[in-house]
């Protein structure tokens, strides 16, 4: 009798380890083309350090060294961190086993969730070189140093110890990551681990970075704040944001005895009201056994759930950059004449928080013919490849730019002009499109608040263009009127020999404009210890009209000190001074002003100035 086919299928079915599936499709990891690979290890690896640092409250220091060897094609990789370093029982772990680390199961914002990052790095240095990995760590200045190297078994997807010895090392703590790769540097490119240091500088303002590249030139990218960016808090999943499957394994594996402290212990936003009030809706006794719902009242809750209105899940769980930070980065590494930035409210899709954070630098020595630079972020990582294929990138290409100053060549797609657009999400789980985490799926919600964000911030820019161009104008109209007026008043008295008229009323009527003019200067007062930074807004308005003015000027100003108000008949109302100015007579001015301190130069760089009870054309300033 023939053996049946089925049964010789059988014999050769065999579970497939987790390594051995990446070991033959790394491409998934993104280690697609040697470029790439350079780029992905580099990225790895300084994630890993700085989520590290982050979590143990130090101001993370990261050197990154990229070394030739004599084979043109590869090269050693050396990453160094002052972080708490690593115990000894975990460095085979963490380094050689795929899918294994503390965040996946963590409902807050981290960089690396899923345990695969610097392990696939491992993993793609013993595919290519057949090297193993060397990592040192130390934990604290009285513990022993430990040096281990490192293979992977990927048919066990388990850590093989190849060495391991105690060593003397400097640092009290940190860890050292050295492996070899098969990769090529590119130097000046977009898609370069320079423009991935530089871009992470910019985000992550508290980080310094010192990178030396394989022709042994050193790159330094110096941190501008000495804090750490608040911690996120771990959540609860939120009764919107889970499938039938994921609850059906929570309530098997709870150790809850009542469905109603399942409810209200294991989710987020379901009080003990609202878990009767869902459990009478299903039909469900309250005081039930979690483990003893059957397939049909699991699925009669689930959708209880779902039709059911919770509040939106807690935001302690995000880590935003804010407004202020990434100004700050952006003037640090880009050169340009104005930034603006913008911070939106923290929202929801499907019962995931996130929230989106964008800046526009414009002008300076930016190129006005070329396509805008796009930097997209998720967590304070860098995304270096398939910006066409992501939601921010998409984002971008929905806006009508044109009527905030930049081109949009056939009246679509990514705008052209001196400017540099960055978009960043913070969320607990970035929607990623692939394992290699490099674009963010198109979520509805996420790209409407990413337009929201791209609109706020053109409205800033056009606000910008608009207010040099007409102070420029009426800067050259006045001057001209000063210098030809008079010309002309001195020589009509000398033709009909009477002394020369005023010409104050006669320019108001030429000009019949108010115009409020600002002035932003910075400077350092005092020495060492005592030394403070000093920013100095002028504002002046000039009233070239013919009729005398009273009205109302506001400024809206940072959450800082503030000293030195003048003039002293002011109110303050939350982050806004407000004037009662004038009278104000033609052609006369009048002055106002105000010191903020702490900020660093370029910080704070174009005054809000609003007015009201002004009437006619104003240049300079926005109604109230």
């Amino acid at each position: 009798m023939a053996v049946p086919y089925a049964q010789k299928m059988a014999e050769s079915q065999k579970e497939i380890s987790i390594s051995d599936f990446f070991a033959k499709n790394r491409q998934i990891l993104g280690f697609d083309n040697p470029s790439k690979a350079m780029l992905v290890s580099v990225k790895e690896a300084v994630d890993n350090s700085l989520d590290a640092c982050e979590e143990a409250g130090l101001l993370p220091k990261i050197f990154v060294k990229i070394l030739r060897t004599g084979n043109k094609d590869r090269f050693i990789l050396t990453v160094r961190d002052n972080g708490p370093g690593i115990v000894k029982k975990q460095i085979p772990n963490v380094f050689g086993r795929l899918l294994y680390g503390s965040r996946f199961h963590a409902i807050r914002q981290s960089r690396g969730q899923q345990g695969i990052g610097i392990s696939s790095v491992v993993l793609y240095s013993q595919l290519t070189t057949g090297k193993t990995t060397t990592v040192i760590s130390k934990i604290g200045e009285d513990y022993p140093c430990h040096k281990m190297e490192i293979l992977i078994n990927t048919k066990l997807n388990r850590p093989q110890i190849v060495s391991s010895e105690v060593v003397l090392w400097e640092p009290a703590h940190g860890t050292e990551f050295q492996c070899e790769i098969v990769g090529r540097y590119q130097k000046n490119k977009k898609q370069s681990v320079l423009e991935y240091l530089r871009s992470t500088a910019i985000v992550n303002p508290h980080v310094e970075i010192i990178f030396e590249d394989p022709d042994e030139e050193v790159f330094r990218f110096q941190r501008v704040v000495d804090k750490l960016p608040e911690h996120a808090k771990e959540s609860k999943p939120h009764p919107h944001g889970i499938e039938l499957g994921v609850l059906k394994n929570m309530l098997h594996y709870t150790e809850a005895r009542k469905l109603t402290s399942f409810l209200t212990n294991e989710f987020t936003r379901i009080s003990p009201r609202g878990a009767r009030g869902l459990l009478d809706k299903a039909d469900i006794p309250d005081k039930l056994n979690p483990k003893r719902l059957s397939l049909d009242k699991i699925q009669g809750l689930y959708e209880g759930m779902q039709n059911m209105k919770f509040m939106s899940p807690p935001t302690d769980c995000l880590s935003p950059i804010g407004d202020r930070l990434i100004r700050k980065g952006l003037r640090k590494e880009i050169d340009s004449k104005f930034a603006y930035t913008v911070t939106r409210d923290a929202k929801v899709f499907r019962g995931t928080p996130f929230q989106i954070e964008a800046g526009i630098v414009y002008g300076g020595e930016l190129s006005a013919g070329e396509q805008v630079q796009i930097l997209r972020f998720a967590n304070r990582v860098p995304l270096q490849y398939q910006q066409g294929g992501c939601a921010m990138t998409h984002a971008i290409e929905r806006i009508n730019w044109r009527p905030y100053g930049l081109e949009q060549r056939g009246g679509k797609g990514i705008p052209v002009g001196p400017a540099v657009i960055l978009i960043h999400i913070a969320s607990t789980n970035v929607p990623f499109t692939s394992e290699s985490k490099e674009a963010v799926a198109d979520v509805d919600e996420i790209i409407d608040e990413a337009v929201r964000a791209l609109m706020d911030c053109g409205r800033r820019i056009k606000s910008h263009i608009n207010k040099k161009k007409k102070l420029k104008k009426v800067s050259e109209k006045y001057t001209l009127i000063k210098e030809i007026l008079p010309e002309i008043a001195r020589k009509s008295s000398e033709i009909v020999k009477k002394p020369q008229l005023a010409l104050d009323e006669v320019i108001t009527k030429i000009m019949n404009v108010h115009v409020i003019d600002t002035g932003i200067h910075y400077r350092e007062v005092g020495e060492g210890e005592n030394k403070q930074q000093h920013t100095e807004v002028t504002i002046k308005v000039q009233n070239y009209t013919q009729k005398e003015r009273i009205f109302k000027l506001l400024v809206k100003v940072p959450d800082t000190l503030i000293q030195g108000i003048y003039p002293e008949s002011y109110k303050m109302k939350g982050e806004v001074i407000e004037w009662d100015v004038g009278p104000v007579s033609p052609a006369r001015s009048v002055h106002l002003g105000f010191t903020l301190l702490g900020l660093d130069k370029d910080e704070y760089e174009e005054v809000d100035v609003f007015y009201s009870k002004l009437p006619g054309e104003v240049i300079g300033a926005d109604p109230a």
